[in-house]
């Protein structure tokens, strides 16, 4: 070995590690041995070197996305049996999932239908496939995101608190039925939706239609207006039939195991 070699081998890592490259960092001894023994240019191995360093820094952010969204794990569109729902199209969901057509616009995804039936699982899946694709997500139950926003509301700090929502590009509400409006101050749920309206995605799972919402807000003006805003922009969708946990529950008992 050289001596100007081993003075680079000695200073590469130091210089690697001051411009954060940790996966070249890594690899960039075995490459340069591939290198020379298959004859590679210094272009074909810089251009490996660097693929390898933005695919996992692209997996390092996805990564960190997914650990900020605090999406259910493994409710995604491979464990979710869309077939057991006849109405619900895969290439539709691939679409919804890729945020085609709908995220950069602000527009929304509206999910009604019995307890039970995969509202929460089709919601989850599609935040998934989302955050896959580069976009920032947020999961919340309703009800614990109101009892959030209503003692920011209580500290003077609802501001600062919509205003962290408001970095995330779809917010996930689950379970918007179960929202009261006798629990105290409600109506910050309606400033998170007008906050939101034409800005911010909004992916919502209710057991109750449209027409029973009066019991989640303070007064009918403030329904109607909610009401308008989300389906302003909206894809609304409709689960019904058998329970979806019961079919799965039931489709894993009947599968036999392998030997």
């Amino acid at each position: 070995m050289t001596t100007a070699t081993a003075t680079a081998e000695a200073i590469i890592p130091t210089l690697l590690r001051t411009l954060r490259l940790p996966t070249i960092g890594r690899l960039w001894q075995d490459h340069c041995q591939q290198a020379v023994a298959a004859h590679w240019s210094h272009q074909r191995l810089l251009q490996a070197l660097l693929e390898h360093e933005a695919a996992e820094r692209d997996q390092r952010r996805t990564a960190a996305r997914r650990h900020a969204s605090r999406l259910p794990p493994g409710k995604t569109l491979g464990s979710f049996k869309s077939d057991l729902i006849p109405s619900l199209k895969p290439a539709h969901l691939d679409a919804l999932a890729a945020g085609d057509g709908w995220i950069d616009i602000g527009g929304n995804l509206l999910i009604f239908g019995p307890s039970g039936v995969g509202k929460t699982h089709l919601a989850a899946a599609v935040g998934h496939g989302l955050i896959d694709r580069g976009y920032t997500v947020f999961y919340s139950r309703t009800t614990d995101l109101v009892q959030h926003l209503q003692a920011a509301r209580r500290d003077l700090e609802l501001p600062a608190a919509l205003a962290k929502l408001d970095r995330f590009q779809c917010l996930v509400l689950d379970d918007l039925g179960y929202v009261r409006k006798d629990q105290a101050e409600t109506s910050v749920l309606f400033e998170l939706i007008s906050q939101a309206y034409e800005r911010r995605s909004l992916i919502i799972t209710c057991n109750q239609p449209f027409k029973d919402w009066d019991s989640i807000f303070p007064d009918k003006s403030m329904t109607v207006a909610a009401v308008d805003r989300l389906i302003h922009h909206a894809t609304i969708l409709e689960l019904g039939g058998d329970s979806y946990r019961r079919r799965t529950a039931n489709d894993r008992k009947t599968t036999p195991k392998p030997p």
